[in-house]
């Protein structure tokens, strides 16, 4: 489990739901190429950019759930933008949200932590980051 840089606070632990069929925005994206590790506004992907988004606030290194196709796509991805740190978690299968909220929970949890999770979907675009921001603060 990832600490907070002062290594004594669990505190917010992100958690970027990477998932996915790929079949929504063909034919950029594939099965295995799901949109969310896609460049299509700016230098980034979708996937880079919903970890970029939390860059600023004092959080744990995050959590990737994907599937077993991806892994490498979403590491490297992780790599590109310094975030060696991020655990890739694995799908066991396509199962949507919760079961995949809840794998990382467990592991969020097994170490002896109690980190509050903070879930985002890496296929979202938002633009006002200080408004998320403040909206992550406040809840």
């Amino acid at each position: 489990m990832s600490k907070l840089a002062s290594g004594t606070t669990p505190g917010l632990l992100p958690v970027i739901l990477a998932g996915g069929s790929g079949t929504r925005l063909w034919p950029l994206s594939r099965k295995h190429y799901a949109k969310q590790y896609l460049t299509l506004d700016g230098a980034t992907t979708m996937l880079q950019s919903t970890v970029a988004r939390i860059g600023a606030m004092p959080c744990a290194s995050p959590f990737v759930m994907c599937n077993e196709e991806t892994r490498f796509l979403a590491a490297e991805q992780m790599r590109q933008i310094g975030q060696d740190r991020a655990m890739i978690l694995l799908e066991p299968a396509g199962r949507n949200t919760a079961p995949a909220i809840a794998l990382a929970a467990l592991e969020a949890i097994s170490g002896g932590d109690d980190p509050v999770l903070l879930v985002m979907p890496a296929d979202h675009k938002i633009n006002n980051l200080e408004a998320f921001t403040a909206a992550v603060e406040v809840a």
